[in-house]
Parts: structure tokens; C-alpha cells; sequence
């Protein structure tokens, strides 16, 4: 199995020098369109601040958007999936057509220019995955699409075997569990957001916590940690954070999955999720999130295969003036 990215989207909780992101203009024509998009789209709500960016279309049509931007610090958690410096577009939930998208990225690429972004900077736009249209706007703009949150049913696994041993994780495990986390970076900093010199020091608190709260699963076998499955809870309910991305429930968020490089292709993976999908479902989950990178050529097929499918992508272009 491959190492899974880490949590990719900005979750506000994630982001403490950042303004509230509050999602998207609540209305009754735009929760139709993205539920039209998706069905499992949860309706758009109220954005709470930022600037606001206009621009028209070839044909006259006038479009919108919010623009927030937000700098993180050497030691926040967040550089492990973002830039440090960041200009997130969220276009109001109504636009539709290749062309508004068009307009707003232009008009994004404007107010860039306006400012000086360093090397470790980008443009992001996170929108619902199933929106072709857009897709054709932001490929054209220079966006790639770099952390996708994707999503699985309530559905019990299939039984897997594996030459290994299941077991909850705990606080003596940290050592370990570090290693293997912080290695798999050294991947993912290939074939997605760069790797941090600082990431065992930016993975270290979090992970300290998880392993005391009975959510993280490790693989043994021949004597070693072989993958380890770190796992939360995430309660989505109108009004929350967690709403503006996920349907009503009460969510397992598989956060970090890793198998050692050298214990890949034997199953372990599989076994491992098995285990912990079906403790997460056992506990009474709606269903269970993840990101991960659709430019990783391992995950990107390894999530599919477990039953996830995407519903948010996050567009991005590195550094911020790569934007066309």
C-alpha cells in the first residue's frame, strides 16, 4: 500500500492566522445547481469575510467571487499540505460555464499582480469535483488539481488476509508511528506539496494526541510496525465547519495511512483498512472522509480500489504568479 497525503484542504480549526472561511452564499438556486453537481453535496452557506472579486464574462454575464488570503508560520501545522503564502478563490456557488470561471481566474491573476508573492506561495480553488466545466477553465488557467476530498459509504469491508498483525495504536507507539509518518513525505514531496524540512516537528503534536485516543490502527509484521492507520472523529451538523464540506453525520476521518516501503504489495494495507473501516462503522460512522493527492500515482488508485470517490477538489497553482 502507498502512503496516503495528509489532510490537504485547509480546515479552519487548521489555520489559526487565517480569517474564518465560512464556505459559499447560501441560496436556494445555488444548492440546487450543486446538487445537481453531486448529490452528496452539502448545501453552500454563508461566506463571512474577505475580498470581493468581480469580473464579466465574453458575453456580458457578471460573476463573483470571495477572495481570502493567509500566511502560515514556520511551525504551523498546515505547511505540511499548503503554501505559506495563499490567495484561496471561492467563487460564488451559482457559477457555471467554462466562460465565469475564465473571468474569475482572470480576475485573480490581476489582483496578483498587483502584489509581490514569494517562491512558496500559491492560488488555490477548492470546487466540487464533478463540475466538468470548471475543470476545462482551471486546466486552462495552469491549476492542478493537488488534494482531493473524497468520500466512502457506510458499506462493511470485504474480508482481507494479510502475514500481519492489527492492533490499537497507543502513546508508547509514538516513536515508530513518527518515523513511518514523517517518511512518507519524502514521497508525497515528490509527486505533490513539497516536503518541509521541519515535518517531523509539524507532525509530532497531532500525532501525539491521536495515539491516545484509541482512533489510530498499526500493522506488525516480522517483528515491526509495518502501516499505520492514524483515524478521527468528525461530526458534520448545520452551522459548523465541518458542514460546509461533508453531509449531516458523524464522519471517520481516516487522517494518515503509511506502509513502510518495504512491506508494500502484501496486502498489509488492505487488511489495515479493512480494520480500521470496519471499527470506524462498528462505532456507528455515516460514512468515512479522506484526502488524498491525484497526483500520486499510488493513491490515487489504492482510495478508489478501498471504495472512496472524490467530491472536493483543490486546485492550485505553485507559486501564486504561476496562475495564467
Amino acid at each position: 500500500m502507498e502512503p496516503a497525503a495528509r489532510q490537504a484542504f485547509p480546515r479552519h480549526r487548521d489555520l489559526p492566522h487565517a480569517p474564518r472561511l465560512t464556505g459559499y452564499a447560501a441560496a436556494v438556486s445555488s444548492a440546487g445547481r450543486f446538487a445537481e453537481l453531486d448529490p452528496l453535496l452539502p448545501p453552500p452557506v454563508p461566506l463571512a469575510g474577505g475580498e470581493r472579486l468581480r469580473a464579466v464574462t465574453a458575453s456580458g454575464t457578471r460573476v463573483s467571487a470571495m477572495l481570502q488570503r493567509y500566511r502560515h508560520g514556520p511551525g504551523d501545522a498546515p505547511l505540511l499540505w499548503s503554501a505559506a503564502e495563499v490567495w484561496q478563490l471561492f467563487p460564488d456557488p451559482e457559477t457555471a460555464g467554462t466562460e465565469a470561471f475564465d473571468a474569475l481566474l482572470g480576475a485573480l491573476r490581476s489582483q496578483v499582480d498587483t502584489e509581490a508573492p514569494g517562491a512558496d506561495s500559491a492560488c488555490v480553488v477548492n470546487w466540487p469535483s464533478r463540475d466538468a466545466e470548471a475543470i476545462r477553465a482551471f486546466l486552462d488557467h495552469g491549476l492542478v488539481p493537488l488534494a482531493a476530498l473524497a468520500v466512502r459509504p457506510a458499506v462493511a469491508p470485504e474480508e482481507t488476509a494479510a502475514d500481519a498483525s492489527i492492533r490499537l495504536a497507543g502513546p508508547d507507539d509514538y516513536p515508530a508511528a513518527l518515523a513511518l509518518c514523517t517518511a512518507t513525505f519524502d514521497y508525497t514531496g515528490l509527486v505533490a506539496h513539497r516536503k518541509r524540512e521541519q515535518t517531523a516537528e509539524l507532525l509530532g503534536p497531532a500525532l501525539r494526541r491521536a495515539l491516545g485516543e484509541k482512533a489510530t490502527w498499526l500493522a506488525e509484521a516480522d517483528g515491526e510496525v509495518a502501516a499505520l492507520a492514524q483515524c478521527d472523529w468528525v461530526e458534520s451538523a448545520p452551522g459548523n465547519e465541518a458542514a460546509e464540506l461533508l453531509p449531516t453525520g458523524r464522519w471517520g476521518y481516516v487522517n494518515n495511512v503509511v506502509t513502510a516501503p518495504g512491506s508494500r504489495g502484501r496486502g498489509i494495507g488492505r487488511a489495515l483498512m479493512a480494520r480500521a473501516h470496519r471499527e470506524l462503522l462498528n462505532q456507528g460512522a455515516t460514512g468515512t472522509y479522506l484526502y488524498y493527492n491525484p497526483t500520486n500515482p499510488l493513491s490515487s488508485v489504492f482510495w478508489h480500489r478501498q471504495g472512496y470517490r472524490p467530491l472536493w477538489t483543490s486546485w492550485e497553482a505553485h507559486p501564486a504568479w504561476a496562475l495564467r
